[in-house]
């Protein structure tokens, strides 16, 4: 099975057409990868799926390209971040196609497809939780079918496919720990990067997309102080600049080829020089 198409490739190389040395923080099958070593640059790839980082070895036997097995905000990964000295890095959040597809990774809810959604192997809360609850009590959940049917009490018997992939992506977000994992590594990697360096991040989700927004912004404000204090006690600078200073999106070229794509948002911050 072949990774999907990267998403926002063409945005991003222009973004990283100056980059000589780049961290692929979530590289996944090597998509962004394989663009990065194409323009030239030395790649540090991080992943924390071992089948997608053998996906990318097999890919890319020859690049220079040093991979690196963890999340992208274990400490261990993040020193070696800090070692490489990076002048781009990409997080690319979420969950690849890969991962979707294959019935036996646990992300997907197709019926009878087994419920895990670890990456290492809204809406009526209070009623599905409860009805999460009063099902497991009679036997533990071990597949999709039993987070779909549960949904569905909660949510009646006209809940679908865009319930279920909203829960279903909750879920995964909880188990994997992604928010809490994200706040802390946003400036342990903005503190990585060189001066004038990047940092992009791709978010499919509102709640990351809002992480990623408040740093960038706070980061660009020169005092971040409360609003009535009479005097500046915080750093008095600004860390950088919001840049591209809008958030880019899939073009509808690229949602048609990749319909997975449509809810991505790319923000960038770069560092002060």
């Amino acid at each position: 099975m072949t990774y999907h198409r990267p998403v926002l490739v063409t945005e991003i190389r222009a973004l990283a057409s100056a980059a000589a040395r780049i961290v692929d923080g979530t590289a996944g099958g090597g998509g962004h990868t394989a663009m990065f070593v194409e323009c030239g640059a030395t790649v540090l790839a991080v992943d924390r799926d071992p089948v997608a980082l053998r996906a990318a070895r097999r890919r890319l036997p020859d690049a220079p390209v040093e991979w690196v097995p963890g999340r992208f905000g274990d400490a261990e990964v993040l020193q070696r971040v800090q070692a490489f000295g990076p002048d781009l890095v990409l997080l690319d959040l979420g969950v690849s196609s890969r991962q979707l597809d294959d019935d036996q990774r646990g992300f997907t809810f197709r019926p009878g497809s087994p419920l895990d959604m670890r990456m290492e192997g809204q809406g009526r809360s209070r009623r599905l939780a409860a009805a999460i609850v009063r099902r497991r009590q009679k036997a533990p959940f071990a597949t999709s079918d039993d987070l779909v049917n549960a949904i569905r009490e909660a949510l009646g018997p006209r809940s679908g496919p865009p319930d279920f992939a909203r829960l279903f992506q909750a879920v995964r977000i909880a188990v994997n720990d992604e928010y809490r994992q994200l706040e802390a590594a946003l400036p342990a990697y903005r503190d990585s990067l060189q001066p004038g360096g990047r940092l992009l991040v791709i978010s499919y989700h509102s709640g990351e997309d809002r992480i990623v927004k408040h740093a960038f912004r706070e980061w660009s404000r020169a005092c971040v102080c409360p609003p009535r204090q009479p005097v500046c006690t915080c750093r008095g600078r600004a860390l950088g600049r919001r840049d591209p200073a809008r958030v880019l999106t899939p073009t509808a070229e690229e949602i048609t080829v990749n319909p997975r794509a449509r809810s991505a948002k790319l923000r960038g911050f770069v560092t002060d020089a």
